[in-house]
């Protein structure tokens, strides 16, 4: 249904250029990513190389034709390692060999380094037996895990007048804890909560214990050292 006082050909032309004032529908480029190939072999293009052979010895500076030529003939690589150098810096490897072994270290270091995150566990001060066992063993879980775990007791209405209470408890978790954990932040409160914070132990238990034991045992001498007769008391 067209306005009232506009004409039926205006109206059609505002239809007709309606696309020109919508922006362009956005294209996915469909076109594979470009792969960087690795400078090796024939992909080198200097003329003069400094060449290190496979077991690390110097062939010192050659041209490229040269330095194709001695890796052909060992059945290997003449991969590029200092594009910045002058000359150039190639070594002659396996190749296929040396890029399984980066991808093997990288997958390594990569599970080795763990993103310490904060783990929490909730419960409240009148906690059973049962569900105090299941706490203890989240807390396990997470501590072996690498992360940390905040435990948290939760108050309602009039029992945040047994903080006392919720204290002990903190404290008896991170007793029952103390072979998997050290004690970050002891009870503390924070509005109806009160929390206390884990970190997995660095050092086993048991070697801490030994010293402290050590400590203890340590013998102690009884017997007096003899004194020393000064001039006066010769006299």
């Amino acid at each position: 249904m067209r306005a009232s006082g506009q004409p039926l050909f205006y109206l059609l032309r505002i239809s007709s250029l309606s696309h020109l004032l919508m922006p362009p529908r956005p294209r996915f480029d469909r076109r594979a990513p470009v792969r960087e190939l690795p400078n090796i072999n024939d992909r080198i293009n200097y003329t003069q190389l400094r060449v290190v052979d496979a077991d690390g010895s110097q062939l010192g500076v050659i041209n490229r034709e040269k330095a194709l030529e001695i890796a052909k003939e060992r059945e290997l690589d003449l991969v590029l390692v200092s594009e910045k150098a002058d000359p150039p810096v190639c070594r002659i490897m396996d190749y296929g060999k040396f890029k399984f072994e980066q991808e093997k270290k990288a997958k390594e270091a990569k599970k080795k380094s763990h993103q310490t995150e904060v783990k929490e566990v909730k419960m409240r001060y009148k906690i059973d037996s049962h569900d105090y066992q299941v706490r203890i063993g989240q807390a396990v879980r997470f501590l072996k895990a690498g992360d940390k775990v905040k435990c948290t007791v939760i108050f309602r209405g009039r029992e945040i007048q047994h903080t006392s209470l919720a204290e002990q408890l903190l404290m008896r978790l991170a007793k029952d804890l103390e072979e998997q954990s050290e004690t970050q932040q002891l009870p503390k409160r924070e509005g109806r909560n009160m929390i206390m914070l884990l970190s997995p132990r660095k050092t086993p238990l048991a070697k801490e214990k030994d010293k402290t034991e050590g400590a203890a045992n340590k013998p102690v001498r009884t017997i007096p050292a003899p004194v020393r007769l000064t001039q006066e008391n010769e006299t």
